[in-house]
């Protein structure tokens, strides 16, 4: 089978279509025929290995482990596992595995959920680790409650769009941040209001958030601190420097400020499980989220669609499919 390999840490370069053995399902596992996938920040964190204290998480200090990148996935199934009962060969099927970029691949069966009929391979792929950490920032950091006034800061992203949308489903009302260019996709999801980041600074406003949720966190600590209700609740998804002291020091300067006031700040790092994809998958259902697609690429274009996703202006998700493109 084709896949996307690498032997080395680095940009783009590093990364071939070669050909691979076909994985095999171990007992937990499902091996999927892949019909979508879709790239995240993660993915190129990866592929760079940087900043460095990932090479810890994913093993191998000067060379890659696991040669293969690609987490968000969907597809049909092909085999499963001695020990998995809720898939079967032919379910068509979303969620985290490893090694997405590639014709097949194998994931967790508690990582996967059964894909809606109304929903396409490719809105599909474009859930997993975008849609759970906006959930999860939101719900479970966050505390969100109806009425509330929610800020999104990088409303345009992955994260943010999906966001957008989930915090309407909750009954809030949700402020938009995001440049000029996407000002009208943000409407056009749900936001309430929208703010220019290009035109003014909105921890400069004199409104104050109960939730605000940072998926890009360009902003200090002390200015999103600053812009949030007495009991208000910062969550950062993401973005500012990624040195380990400064993220040492971030963290332990969100946990003081937490401390000696009432105003929380708190981090969230996507944990991909059973119960939330199956929470996404009845929100995909009803179409109250509908995943924002930016641009589409075929698996050999995955170095070129991570070059666009370094860029950082990709509205939405990006896509890699191979349906009807003579890859699957």
């Amino acid at each position: 089978m084709k896949a996307i390999t690498r032997t080395d840490y680095g940009p783009p370069d590093v990364l071939e279509l070669t050909e691979v053995a076909m994985p095999a399902p171990k007992d937990d596992e499902v091996l999927i025929r892949t019909r979508a996938a879709a790239l995240n920040a993660l993915d190129w964190h990866f592929m760079r290995g940087e900043p460095f204290f990932i090479r810890l998480m994913i093993g191998g200090l000067f060379k890659p482990k696991d040669t293969r990148l690609g987490v968000d996935v969907a597809g049909r199934v092909e085999a499963v596992g001695g020990n998995v009962k809720r898939f079967k060969p032919g379910d068509e099927v979303f969620g985290a595995c490893r090694g997405a970029f590639a014709q097949y691949a194998c994931a967790a069966a508690d990582r996967l959920a059964l894909k809606p009929a109304n929903v396409s391979f490719e809105d599909a792929a474009a859930v997993p680790v975008a849609a759970i950490t906006a959930l999860q920032g939101l719900r479970d950091k966050g505390r969100i409650k109806a009425g509330q006034k929610v800020l999104v800061d990088g409303a345009s992203g992955g994260v943010g769009t999906f966001a957008i949308q989930i915090a309407k489903s909750f009954g809030a009302e949700v402020t938009a941040v995001c440049s000029t260019r996407n000002v009208e996709t943000a409407r056009s999801i749900g936001a309430d209001h929208v703010i220019d980041y290009t035109r003014e600074n909105f921890t400069r406003r004199p409104e104050r958030y109960d939730l605000i949720l940072g998926a890009n966190a360009y902003h200090s600590t002390l200015d999103y601190r600053r812009a949030l209700s007495d009991d208000g609740i910062f969550v950062g998804a993401g973005g500012g420097s990624y040195s380990v002291p400064s993220l040492l020091l971030g963290v332990l300067f969100q946990s003081f400020l937490s401390l000696i006031g009432r105003r929380k700040l708190r981090g969230v790092m996507a944990k991909i499980n059973k119960e939330d994809l199956e929470c996404l998958k009845d929100l995909l259902a009803a179409e109250t989220i509908v995943p924002v697609i930016d641009r589409r690429y075929r698996l050999a274009e995955v170095p070129e669609a991570l070059r666009y996703l370094e860029e950082g202006h990709a509205r939405g998700k990006i896509v890699i499919t191979m349906e009807d493109r003579g890859e699957a």
